[in-house]
């Protein structure tokens, strides 16, 4: 399974910005899709989750802010992130699973710089 993200980029502090990841390569259903931040000098951390079911979570840090979607029929998952603020900084990593959650493969991050 290939899990290709864009989307990242340089923004300011109150913008916007949306990142898109698509699963390539499978034979099979992928359930879980879901956005992983890592920050400079910080551990991995979620930011949201989606299951095929409709399950959605959200990291603490990003609630009320980003929003996550997925397209079934197309194996690519969004997420839409406003009122971004510096501590949004980081690489942010793709995951998807066959499980209804879980983190079984791994995209290559894409950067998100925000600006103060």
């Amino acid at each position: 399974v290939q899990l290709q993200a864009s989307g990242g980029g340089l923004v300011q502090a109150g913008g916007s910005l949306t990142l898109s990841c698509a699963a390539s390569g499978t034979i099979f259903k992928i359930n879980y899709m879901g956005w992983y931040r890592e920050a400079p000098g910080k551990q991995r951390e979620l930011v949201a989750g989606i299951s095929s079911g409709g399950r959605i979570d959200y990291g603490d840090s990003v609630k009320g802010r980003f929003t996550i979607s997925r397209d079934n029929g197309k194996d690519t998952v969004y997420l839409q992130m406003n009122i971004l603020k510096p501590e949004d900084t980081g690489i942010y990593y793709c995951a998807a699973d066959r499980a209804a959650w879980g983190t079984e493969y791994w995209g290559k991050g894409t950067q998100v710089t925000v600006s103060s």
